[in-house]
């Protein structure tokens, strides 16, 4: 595959939201089986096109890629290409290879719930150069105010769920109207299979305690409700709508750039601790916007 068609999958992936991150050979030293400037795409559900070169050292790039992915954070990787460095690749050529690596698509954040906080979240994540697709069972929810930059996607719960696709690289915050429905959202999400990257839900803990019980009473695996993030958003006190998307926004920033907030076991932590602070019940802020979340439906 020419360097024409890695260009062109790069704009594929773009318009179709996918992850990918393209590794490019910047220099070479000495005898090395790839050269500057050969191209490898590495898209977000582990295929790749292009080459560096093949064999262990493409290996090696495809899992750096896929940090890259993950972190959206370029970075630059050197390679020597020797016997004692891959034992068994038969490599004797001893040359070094550098290449650099970098994110070419933004993250994907699927809103389900287009009221006050939904929108707001939906507005602000894309103006923060998020990828946002917003959903909700009334269409005339979507039909008037959709921010720009965000996709609308009316339709049934179970139906926007199964036409997302989420993969492991993805965001979700449930801020559906209430319970019933942020439940419907869940169940949806667990009978696909999804898995995504951060998966957050507005209310309170005794809410996402009945929830839970509920859904694992029916048969969902415990360790997909240990995902589950609620309240959803940092705890900066948030009251109105804007506020609550703020803490939401910020919280998946902290996820993307790794403040402190990155790996599954302290995601499952703040799952389970489920902090004070956290963003409410989205029909609560469009009744009081001045109500202090935490004030949720019990």
């Amino acid at each position: 595959m020419s360097a024409h068609d890695v260009w062109e999958e790069i704009v594929a992936c773009r318009r179709r939201g996918e992850p990918a991150a393209l590794a490019t050979i910047v220099s070479t030293l000495g005898s090395t089986p790839g050269k500057d400037p050969m191209k490898m795409l590495v898209r977000g559900d582990g295929t790749f096109v292009g080459s560096v070169g093949g064999g262990c050292l493409e290996a090696e790039v495809w899992e750096h890629a896929r940090d890259v992915m993950r972190t959206l954070r370029p970075m630059t990787v050197s390679f020597t290409l020797t016997e004692e460095r891959y034992p068994d690749s038969g490599l004797i050529c001893g040359g070094t290879v550098t290449v650099f690596i970098e994110p070419v698509t933004a993250p994907s954040l699927h809103v389900f719930g287009a009221g006050h906080v939904g929108r707001a979240t939906a507005r602000l994540a894309a103006e923060s150069g998020l990828r946002v697709l917003a959903y909700d069972d009334r269409p005339d929810m979507l039909s008037d105010d959709v921010p720009d930059g965000v996709r609308a996607v009316p339709g049934d719960w179970e139906d926007s769920v199964a036409a997302a696709k989420l993969g492991e690289l993805d965001f979700v915050v449930v801020v559906t109207r209430g319970h019933h429905d942020d439940e419907r959202v869940l169940r949806a999400l667990a009978a696909s299979g999804a898995t995504p990257r951060f998966l957050g839900m507005i209310g309170s803990k005794a809410k996402r305690a009945v929830l839970l019980e509920r859904l694992a009473n029916d048969g969902v695996p415990k360790d997909w409700l240990a995902r589950i993030v609620s309240p959803v958003g940092l705890p900066i006190g948030a009251r109105t709508a804007p506020e609550i998307a703020v803490s939401i926004v910020a919280q998946i920033i902290s996820e993307v750039r790794g403040g402190g907030m990155g790996g599954e076991s302290e995601r499952r932590q703040r799952a389970s601790r489920a902090g004070d602070g956290g963003a409410g019940d989205d029909e609560t802020s469009r009744r009081h916007p001045g109500t202090p979340t935490g004030a949720e439906r019990t």
